[in-house]
């Protein structure tokens, strides 16, 4: 509940500082001479950044069980099923969280955590996962993903989301009134409202903010990974399991999770397009876990 306050105020304390630095340089007199209300800009900023990313939350557990196809364990019914159910519930006890959801699906190796809260989170593991290491890995596996529930990380990511979402909606259309009304400086017969310069700016901008913006939440979801490994390592009491369990990762091919989860997995892609990824190499992290062990 702390995390969704500040993903609330985070946002409203991002469309207050917009609206300060707007009347500091007179950007807010300029647009509003020029037919743009900048109060209700602000609002729809925050609905369309804050709003989709809060609903993208709430849904979280069940677009994941539809999208990978995910059965939750109710009953375990095969000594595997008991096995996972207790290590994490075993795990979730030393977090001091609420047991999560286990569930298992079918794919090549990967996991991953979801939920929009603590006490309403879920756990899964694919059968590739269980098939190609032994307990002790799947073990690490589990303890990462049950850091990140209890370092609260699908709240954080969509509270940065939120927010790099609330400038790129509000820095779009500014910036499609100043140049709409540039082309249409010289047009004493112009019509009030915004014409096709508008438009097509705003969609532009939108796509390269959103770029931009997603450098800036890419990078977050790195930092989380690291932290992630790092819980891992104190719940099973030092990093030499989560350090074993990376490296077997290493030599096998990742099952893919679908795109709107890709941040949520155990692995993901960190090639030449690092700034993009949502997670660190894996060398990097087991350097990390190292660096732990060492200290």
């Amino acid at each position: 509940m702390k995390r969704v306050v500040l993903l609330i105020a985070t946002n409203i304390g991002v469309m207050l500082v917009l609206s300060v630095v707007a009347s500091l340089l007179g950007v807010n007199r300029y647009l509003t001479s020029n037919g743009l209300n900048l109060g209700m800009l602000l609002v729809f900023a925050a609905i369309m950044g804050f709003g989709g990313a809060f609903i993208s939350l709430m849904l979280s557990k069940t677009m994941a069980k539809w999208s990978t196809g995910a059965r939750i364990i109710e009953q375990p019914s095969t000594e595997a099923e008991y096995w996972l159910m207790q290590t994490v519930r075993k795990l979730a006890d030393r977090a001091n969280i609420p047991m999560p959801e286990v569930a298992i699906y079918d794919g090549e190796p990967n996991a991953f955590a979801t939920g929009p809260s603590k006490s309403n989170s879920l756990v899964a593991v694919s059968t590739g996962l269980l098939h190609s290491m032994n307990e002790q890995e799947v073990e690490a596996v589990l303890a990462h993903e049950i850091a990140h529930v209890a370092n609260g990380d699908m709240v954080t990511l969509t509270l940065i989301q939120g927010v790099v979402n609330t400038f790129v909606f509000f820095l779009a259309r500014v910036v499609g009134y100043f140049v709409d009304s540039f082309l249409k400086r010289n047009d004493d017969e112009s019509s009030a409202g915004t014409g096709i310069g508008y438009m097509v700016t705003v969609i532009i901008c939108e796509i390269l903010f959103g770029i931009l913006a997603s450098i800036i939440v890419m990078y977050f979801s790195r930092q989380r990974e690291y932290r992630a490994d790092s819980g891992a390592a104190y719940l099973l009491g030092g990093p030499q399991a989560m350090i074993a369990a990376l490296h077997r990762l290493g030599g096998m091919q990742a099952g893919e999770l679908p795109q709107n989860m890709a941040a949520s997995g155990i692995s993901g892609r960190a090639g030449w397009m690092s700034l993009f990824s949502s997670h660190p190499a894996l060398e990097d992290r087991i350097a990390a876990l190292q660096g732990q062990a060492v200290r």
